[in-house]
């Protein structure tokens, strides 16, 4: 095993790597360093011929709680920006990958969390695994590339209510509208997760890098709309009352502004 403390932890089994998000005391919070090294780490695997399939999961009991609030330091369009670069750059680095991706969730697989769970291929969850996107409570818009992925799994209408509503999902739920694939005993989402990726493993690479690749089409542009609405945002009076409140643990005050 090899890894990059308190961030990302990585292992093998055969021809499978698996990364660990690896900050449980913060739910594996999705801070800027976590995706650097999430970057880094799809970037190495992806020139390894002897990785032919990865599996995604959390450390603790969560897969993530999402972005790091205490971490969205934006003060401007420019630091936003930046700032959703290296966001861009995990959202291509899964959804572009040759290789494909299972996702193993327990627990809390959130905003960010969620998006990072969509990129994935496959996504196993366990019965305990709850799901929300609740970014609006926090003055932004939708993120990770969530506004791709999730209408192309569970529907327009579907993903509007999501994001619109903000209410925590089931796993039964989700594996109903269609947003999970798979749903297993508490505890063993990990073990399913490796033996589908083990099993994805054994195919033709190129035709499932190629399929995997028209999947990806349109992507580009859900990414660059993100970015640069997201980017404003972060600048506004109701982003920062979304954040105080959030950190306080109380209901928030918007204003529209």
């Amino acid at each position: 095993m090899s890894d990059t403390p308190g961030m990302l932890s990585e292992a093998r089994d055969g021809a499978i790597a698996i990364l660990i998000l690896d900050q449980p005391a913060r739910r594996n919070a999705l801070a800027v360093a976590m995706r650097e090294a999430l970057v880094a780490a799809m970037e190495r695997i992806e020139t390894d011929p002897t990785v032919r399939a990865i599996v995604l999961t959390g450390a603790g009991d969560n897969f993530s709680a999402g972005g790091d609030i205490s971490d969205m330091h934006a003060t401007d369009v420019a630091a936003g920006r930046q700032r959703f670069r290296v966001t861009q750059r995990v959202v291509r680095s899964f959804i572009g990958s040759a290789k494909p991706v299972v996702a193993a969730v327990e627990g809390w697989c959130v905003g960010a969390g969620l998006g990072m769970a969509l990129c994935c291929d496959t996504i196993v969850a366990a019965a305990g695994a709850r799901f929300m996107a609740g970014f609006g409570k926090i003055g932004l818009i939708p993120d990770f590339g969530l506004l791709h992925t999730l209408p192309r799994r569970v529907g327009e209408g579907r993903a509007r209510q999501i994001f619109l509503h903000a209410e925590p999902m089931d796993a039964g739920t989700a594996h109903g509208i269609g947003l999970i694939d798979r749903v297993v005993a508490d505890g063993a989402a990990l073990a399913t997760a490796t033996a589908l990726a083990a099993s994805l493993a054994e195919t033709a690479p190129l035709p499932m890098a190629l399929t995997k690749s028209w999947f990806g089409q349109g992507l580009d542009d859900a990414l660059e709309w993100e970015r640069n609405i997201q980017s404003a945002l972060f600048t506004t009076a109701d982003h920062a009352e979304g954040k105080a409140a959030f950190l306080a643990k109380r209901a928030p005050r918007f204003s529209g502004r």
